[in-house]
């Protein structure tokens, strides 16, 4: 039997009755490992065999170990996203990942991964009560590891997206009416974190950025805001960060209401506590009462607080945003020009998610549009009863007489009078011209008769009873003609 050529690889028996081929290929680090793949049969180990060398001359090198989907998710967390990533896009993550993947998916290979296996897991959280969003999320978090290991040619592609789930539909959000706002500005006057709701609501800001807001931040003398940082909290740990994004770093008009609010917070600030300025706390515009950076939960809460005790509609207390864009909106501020103060990257963004409308907005919309049209309006409204068509409708209608299909029922003819218009008057015009002709092709016919018989009596004699004048032409073509001279004719 003749030995197969270098690189071409082998294929035997096994004690345990499988097949086993294996052959040697070109690792992802650029060395060579022999590939081993097991089947029933020769043909199926022999297909496994030659499809892994189809790849190999696309160019497609294999992997230089047996990834388990756990220990590459742990992997893609330490190598790829805490580097790459913001801090809290690792902890979203890695929660993700600990809670839920690592137990359902993590003893599975990660080349053998497939489609079924995926949809299986998810199928069951939904089963155990988890909410469509939270499915969403661990497959999006499990696609974004199986892209990154496309990258690194451990895989040919990405089954996550292959996954179908039932359609997500969030909540609706209502923001706050002008008077709602108002009403609440009214409750937390008084309150520690009073003038950051004002800077909420006045400028759309978001609860991060608000407590980032350092006085470095607040020029006077040209009267300006600069968005520049955000506080946020992270696997226990409080830091500012820096913006998510290039449009959130933005500068804002200082208002005269928010300059007089924030003179008064540092003069209040001047006499408070020193403590946290090591961290760089200290020259942050709100701290709490040890002079730390404000919790934003704890914000959260005197938000939901001041609501309650107000008596208020309750709202999340980023829905303050929401009520800003919807406001700036109504008041006709242009759609670029409140994508620039909401700090959003996409004007589709400001206009799709952050305005809504209310029914006072669509009245007043199609009042508007109403106005075009009044005067017309009216004048159909004052007219309609009063033209000829619509009276002898109701005329129609009333006597029995319709335009429909004629049923076999008995009718009952009304006295009625239905007042012509002008195509009656045509059609008896008409029928009177149709008369007139039938009436000289007989006179013809008589007279023609008469003269034929004149011909063939003598000329004396005539009886002037049995053959009358002929009738004139004058009278032959006078449109209207009485009963009795129609009797004569």
């Amino acid at each position: 039997m003749a030995r197969n050529s270098t690189g071409e690889g082998t294929i035997y028996r096994r004690r345990d009755g499988r097949y086993e081929a294996a052959a040697y290929f070109l690792t992802t680090s650029g060395s060579r490992k022999r590939l081993r793949v097991y089947a029933k049969t020769r043909e199926e180990a022999h297909d496994l065999l030659l499809e892994a060398k189809v790849q190999a001359r696309q160019g497609v090198p294999i992997p230089d170990r047996s990834w388990k989907v756990g220990e590459y998710l742990d992997y893609w967390l330490e190598q790829v996203v805490r580097v790459n990533r913001r801090r809290t896009t690792y902890g979203r993550y890695e929660v993700t990942v600990r809670k839920h993947l690592i137990p359902g998916l993590g003893k599975h290979s990660l080349s053998r991964l497939s489609v079924p296996i995926v949809q299986q897991f998810l199928n069951e959280r939904l089963g155990e009560g988890c909410s469509v969003r939270g499915a969403q999320i661990m497959r999006s978090v499990l696609s974004a590891a199986l892209t990154s290991a496309q990258r690194e040619e451990l895989l040919s592609r990405n089954v996550a997206r292959l996954v179908e789930l039932p359609t997500y539909e969030p909540d609706e959000v209502k923001p706050w009416s002008t008077d709602e706002a108002t009403r609440f500005l009214e409750a937390a006057n008084g309150d520690p974190l009073y003038v950051a709701f004002v800077l909420l609501l006045l400028y759309g800001l978001r609860r991060g950025e608000v407590l980032g807001l350092r006085w470095s931040d607040v020029d006077f003398e040209k009267r300006e805001i600069y968005v520049r940082q955000q506080v946020q909290r992270v696997k226990g740990l409080l830091y500012q960060a820096p913006l998510k994004t290039r449009a959130g770093r933005r500068d804002l008009p200082l208002l005269g209401f928010a300059e007089t609010l924030l003179v008064e917070q540092r003069q209040r600030r001047k006499g408070g506590s020193a403590l946290g300025d090591r961290d760089g706390s200290g020259e942050l515009v709100f701290r709490s009462v040890s002079g730390r950076p404000v919790e934003p939960r704890n914000f959260s809460r005197s938000f939901s607080r001041v609501c309650e005790q107000s008596g208020l509609r309750k709202i999340r207390l980023h829905d303050l945003r929401h009520t800003t864009a919807t406001l700036l909106k109504d008041l006709g501020v242009p759609a670029r020009d409140a994508q620039l103060i909401l700090g959003h990257a996409d004007i589709a963004t400001t206009q799709g998610i952050y305005q809504h409308d209310s029914m006072e907005g669509r009245r007043s919309s199609l009042g508007r549009v109403e106005s075009l049209f009044v005067g017309v309006l009216k004048r159909c409204r004052q007219e309609q009863p009063s033209t000829t068509f619509y009276t002898r409708e109701l005329a129609l209608s009333a006597s029995g007489r319709g335009r429909g299909t004629r049923t076999p029922g008995p009718r009952f003819w009304s006295s009625i009078s239905v007042e012509p218009d002008d195509s009656l008057n045509s059609v008896q015009l008409a029928v009177e011209r149709h008369g007139r002709t039938l009436l000289l092709g007989h006179l013809a016919v008589i007279s023609s008769r008469q003269i034929e018989g004149a011909s063939r009596r003598p000329q004396h004699g005539i009886d002037r009873t049995r053959h009358p004048t002929p009738l004139s032409a004058s009278a032959l073509h006078r449109p209207h003609c009485s009963a009795s001279e129609r009797r004569t004719l």
